[in-house]
């Protein structure tokens, strides 16, 4: 029997991979409790989407476990032990805003839930491949720094650095640099993830996201940039841009497209703690001035936004992720889904999530 267990199985992610995986594996174990309406509200509740995959696939076994109960997840370790084959790691509290009101639950949910994944993998499934999806918080605002010139809609880094052409590459210093909470918690689980691979030889990755997107996306205002904005622009409710005149710019990857990448590593796994950056790249990506000029013409609606002077501590004002590391290691992987075509799906989804 081969087993697939994905964590935060509710969430964008994680009902993506249950999707994409329930047919190349006998069973598909997802762990996830639904803390995404604490950190949130009702309103970004994962309980639907649990729902739809439990309805959808007659092979998912659902457990509302919290990733931080080690007793909990060691019993679901146990049932199942070497068969385990997968792990594709997404649980998190993923909002850098969000981690500053209570760092202990931030920090014990991205680093500790991570280490005990980490650990009872070690312990009862040494073989399985660990994937682990990281951020590109982890380095911090290092990219403000970069030489960026100020466009009509965007900001843009200059033609003549390396990074043009590509993105930001998984060189990039995580060090001496503000990450918010949320970024420092998730290098924790970043350079764990690595650890375990080199220091066990498991076959562990790490995927540095931009930002991650589909139509699965219960979006919020503190996290779910582009499902959020969508979910504005279709019920006229009040939408703040914050800082950088509305011109940063961030790439964005529809959930697919990662999970395919997830699917890519499983099939030829490298040891040693791998680390890939994993965004929309040049492929596809946005300011936010051009993101809402975008929903306003999928939506025919005119947004109702406002813009504030303060930026986020430690937000990025451009990120463009470069791929071209994992694209080299694994060459049969490609985009799919372009900037249109995931706002369309998050329009469509919505819409029937919530007909206006």
């Amino acid at each position: 029997m081969k087993v697939a267990l994905i964590t935060g199985a509710g969430g964008l992610i994680g009902s993506e991979a249950v999707e994409f995986f329930a047919d190349k594996f006998d069973i598909v174990v997802g762990i996830d409790n639904n803390m995404r309406s604490y950190f949130f509200g009702e309103q970004a509740s994962t309980d639907w989407n649990r729902a739809r995959l439990q309805e959808h696939f007659a092979n998912y076994r659902h457990y509302t476990a919290d990733i931080r109960d080690l007793s909990a997840l060691e019993a679901i370790f146990r049932e199942y032990g070497a068969d385990i084959a997968l792990i594709v790691h997404t649980a998190a509290q993923p909002s850098h805003d969000w981690a500053a009101r209570e760092p202990f639950t931030d920090f014990s949910v991205n680093a500790t839930g991570t280490l005990n994944m980490l650990e009872l993998t070690r312990q009862h499934a040494p073989e399985a491949v660990f994937i682990f999806t990281s951020t590109n918080k982890v380095y911090g605002d290092n990219p403000n720094f970069l030489p960026l010139v100020e466009l009509e809609t965007r900001w843009e880094i200059d033609q003549n650095h390396p990074y043009f052409e590509r993105g930001i590459d998984e060189k990039m210093s995580i060090d001496h640099t503000t990450h918010s909470l949320f970024g420092a918690s998730k290098v924790a689980a970043d350079v764990l993830v690595q650890e375990y691979g080199r220091y066990f030889g498991m076959k562990t990755a790490v995927f540095r996201g931009g930002c991650l997107t589909g139509p699965r996306h219960s979006g919020a205002q503190l996290h779910g940039f582009l499902s959020y904005l969508m979910k504005c622009a279709i019920t006229g409710q009040h939408y703040t841009v914050f800082g950088y005149k509305g011109k940063q710019v961030r790439d964005n990857i529809h959930s697919h497209d990662l999970v395919n990448m997830f699917w890519h590593f499983y099939q030829q796994p490298r040891t040693g703690g791998e680390v890939y950056n994993a965004g929309g790249g040049r492929f596809a990506n946005c300011s936010m001035q051009e993101a809402i000029v975008l929903c306003e013409k999928i939506t025919e609606n005119k947004m109702n936004y406002s813009y504030s002077e303060q930026n986020r501590i430690g937000d990025h004002i451009w990120y463009v992720s470069d791929v071209s590391r994992f694209e080299q290691h694994y060459p049969g992987w490609q985009f799919k889904y372009d900037l249109t075509s995931t706002l369309t799906q998050i329009f469509n989804e919505l819409r029937e999530r919530q007909p206006v």
